[in-house]
C-alpha cells in the first residue's frame, strides 16, 4: 500500500487489511523500537510503586506502611486519577507543536522527583504530593511516546505495531511488581529510590531517540510564526475535534472498560492480600515448604519463605501473560474489527471480575487473572490503534491524549468508589475491627487498636488459626460485592461498545455513499 493511500485513510473508522505476523514485525522501524524500551523503562518504575500502593498506604506502621484507611486510600487514587488522565489531553496537543522528544525529557524530570517526593516523605501528605507530581510526569509523557508510534507506523501493521507496544509495556509492568515484592520486604523506602534510577534510563534511551517527521513539524511552525498558516489556540483545537460525536460516545463508553480494569489494578492486591491463601497453590507446585529458589521467588513475587505468592505476584501474573503472549493475540485480533475486538476484550474482563466476587480459592483466581488478561490483550491496545487510526496526521498525538478520557473518567469514578466499596464490604480489617465489639471489646479499646492491626488482635482474643478465622468471616459476609457492581459496570461498556462499532460502520457507509 501506498503511503498516500495510508494517508488518504487515516481519519476513517473502517478497518485496512494487515500484514501477517512476522511481516508485520519486520516492518517495524528503528524509532518504534526505541519507543518500546522508553515505555517498558517507565512502566517498570511506575508499576513497582503502584500495584504495592495500596498495600503501602493500609500498611500498618510497625511493619513500615503508612497506617491508613482505604477510604484515605481512595483519596489518594482520585487526585492521582484526575491528574493523570486529563493532563495528556491538554499536553498532547502541545506536544505536537513543540515536539515529542522535549516532553519526554521534562516528564522523566517530574516523574524522578515524584519517586523521591514519595521515599523521603512518609506521610499521607507526603506520599499524595509524591502521587502528583509523579501523575503530571506520566501526564506528558504519554502523548509524545504514542504519538511517535503513531506516526512511525501505518494502517498495514498497526495492528501488530500497537499489541507489541501493548507487550513491551507489560515486560515493564510485569519486572515492576517483582522488583517491588523483593524491595519493600527489605525496606518500603528502597522502592521508591529504586524507581527513581529506573525512570532516569530513559536520559540514555533518549540520546538514541529520534522524532518522526521533525523537518515537517518545524517547517509548519516556522509558516505558523511567519502568518502563513493560521493556527487555531490548542483549547479550541481539541474542543473541536471532541465535538465528533465519533469520539464523545467512544469516551463515553470506553470509560466503563477503564472503570473495572483500574479496579482490578487497584482493589486485586487489597483482596487478595485479605482473602486469598496462595501457599496451598505453592505447595501443590514445589511441594510442601515451598522453594528455596531465587529465581522463582522472584519471578512470581513470592515472600522469603518461598511458601506463598504475595499480592503482587498474584496480580502480576496478568502483566507476565500479556509480556509473553500479546503479540499473538495482536496478530489474531487484526482479523477482527476493533470496536468487536474491544468488546468482546471487555466482556471477557468483566466476567473475570464475577468470578472473583464468587471464589477466593486461589487456583480460580489464577484462572479469573488469566480470563482478565485476554480481555485486556483484546480491548486496550486496540483503544490506542483505533483512536490513532481516526487522527488527522498532524493530530496523532492530541488524538493519542483524547484515549486518556476514557482512562480519565473510569479511573476518576473507580478511584475513590473502588476503596470505598472494599472498606465498607470486603476490609478484613474493618470486619476484624466489628467482630472485635462482637467479642466483648468497647469502641474505645477497638479505636486504640493501630490500623492494620485488628486482624491479629481478634487472633489473640478468640484464640483460632489465622486460615481457619480467615474462612469464616469471607463466608459470613458479602466480600464479593465490590467486585459484582465492577463487573456489571463492564458488562454494560461491552454491550454499548459493540453498538457503537455498528453504529459507526454504519455512519462510514454512509459517508462513502
Amino acid at each position: 500500500m501506498s503511503q498516500e493511500n495510508e494517508n488518504q485513510q487515516t481519519t476513517t473508522v473502517k478497518d485496512v487489511e494487515q500484514l501477517g505476523i512476522f511481516a508485520a514485525i519486520a516492518s517495524l522501524s528503528y524509532v518504534f523500537w526505541i519507543c518500546g524500551g522508553m515505555e517498558m523503562v517507565e512502566r517498570l518504575a511506575f508499576y513497582g510503586v503502584r500495584q504495592s500502593t495500596g498495600l503501602y498506604v493500609t500498611d500498618s506502621v510497625a511493619n513500615g506502611g503508612l497506617g491508613l484507611v482505604e477510604s484515605d486510600l481512595g483519596l489518594i487514587f482520585l487526585i492521582w486519577a484526575i491528574v493523570q488522565t486529563f493532563v495528556p489531553v491538554l499536553t498532547g496537543g502541545i506536544s505536537d507543536r513543540i515536539g515529542y522528544k522535549e516532553t519526554i525529557f521534562a516528564s522523566t524530570i517530574f516523574k524522578i522527583l515524584g519517586y523521591l517526593l514519595m521515599g523521603f516523605f512518609p506521610s499521607f501528605w507526603g506520599f499524595a504530593s509524591g502521587a502528583v507530581v509523579l501523575a503530571f510526569g506520566t501526564g506528558i509523557f504519554k502523548p509524545g511516546l504514542q504519538g511517535t508510534i503513531s506516526k512511525s507506523t501505518g494502517r498495514h501493521n498497526s495492528s501488530m505495531a500497537w499489541g507489541i507496544f501493548y507487550q513491551t509495556v507489560n515486560i515493564g509492568g510485569a519486572l515492576g511488581p517483582m522488583v517491588a515484592v523483593a524491595l519493600r520486604q527489605l525496606s518500603w523506602d528502597y522502592l521508591f529510590f529504586a524507581c527513581a534510577a529506573i525512570i532516569s534510563l530513559n536520559f540514555i534511551l533518549l540520546l538514541m531517540y529520534k522524532e518522526p517527521d521533525k523537518e515537517e513539524r518545524l517547517a509548519h511552525r516556522a509558516k505558523v510564526k511567519a502568518g502563513e498558516v493560521k493556527e487555531e489556540s490548542l483549547w479550541r483545537d481539541s474542543i473541536k475535534e471532541l465535538s465528533n460525536p465519533v469520539l464523545i460516545w467512544y469516551v463515553v463508553l470506553f470509560s466503563g472498560f477503564w472503570f473495572m480494569l483500574w479496579t482490578f489494578w487497584d482493589v486485586a492486591p487489597l483482596y487478595f492480600r485479605d482473602w486469598v491463601d496462595t501457599t496451598t497453590m505453592v505447595s501443590q507446585i514445589f511441594g510442601e515448604g515451598g522453594t528455596d529458589s531465587g529465581f522463582w521467588k522472584f519471578f512470581w513475587g513470592m515472600n522469603q519463605e518461598g511458601t506463598a505468592v504475595m499480592p503482587e505476584g498474584l496480580v502480576n501474573i496478568n502483566a507476565i501473560l500479556i509480556m509473553f503472549t500479546c503479540f499473538i493475540v495482536a496478530g489474531l485480533s487484526g482479523k477482527i474489527r476493533a470496536t468487536n475486538s474491544m468488546a468482546i476484550g471487555t466482556f471477557l474482563a468483566s466476567s473475570a471480575l464475577i468470578i472473583f466476587g464468587g471464589f477466593n480459592f486461589a487456583w480460580i483466581i489464577f484462572i479469573g487473572v488469566v480470563i482478565f488478561s485476554f480481555g485486556e490483550m483484546l480491548s486496550s491496545p486496540k483503544s490506542s490503534e483505533y483512536l490513532a487510526n481516526i487522527a488527522p496526521r498532524e493530530k496523532k498525538a492530541m488524538y493519542l491524549g483524547f484515549t486518556q478520557l476514557p482512562i480519565g473518567l473510569g479511573w476518576t469514578i473507580e478511584s475513590y468508589l473502588g476503596p470505598y466499596l472494599y472498606g465498607e464490604f470486603s476490609s478484613k480489617e474493618q470486619i476484624s475491627r466489628k467482630m472485635l465489639l462482637e467479642n466483648g471489646m468497647t469502641e474505645a479499646d477497638v479505636a486504640a487498636v493501630p490500623i492494620g492491626e485488628a486482624f491479629d488482635k481478634l487472633l489473640m482474643l478468640t484464640g483460632q488459626s489465622a486460615g481457619t478465622l480467615t474462612e469464616q468471616m469471607y463466608a459470613a459476609n458479602a466480600v464479593g460485592t465490590v467486585w459484582y457492581v465492577m463487573g456489571i459496570v463492564g458488562l454494560i461498556s461491552a454491550l454499548g461498545m459493540y453498538a457503537y462499532g455498528k453504529w459507526t460502520y454504519r455512519v462510514a457507509k454512509m459517508q462513502e455513499a
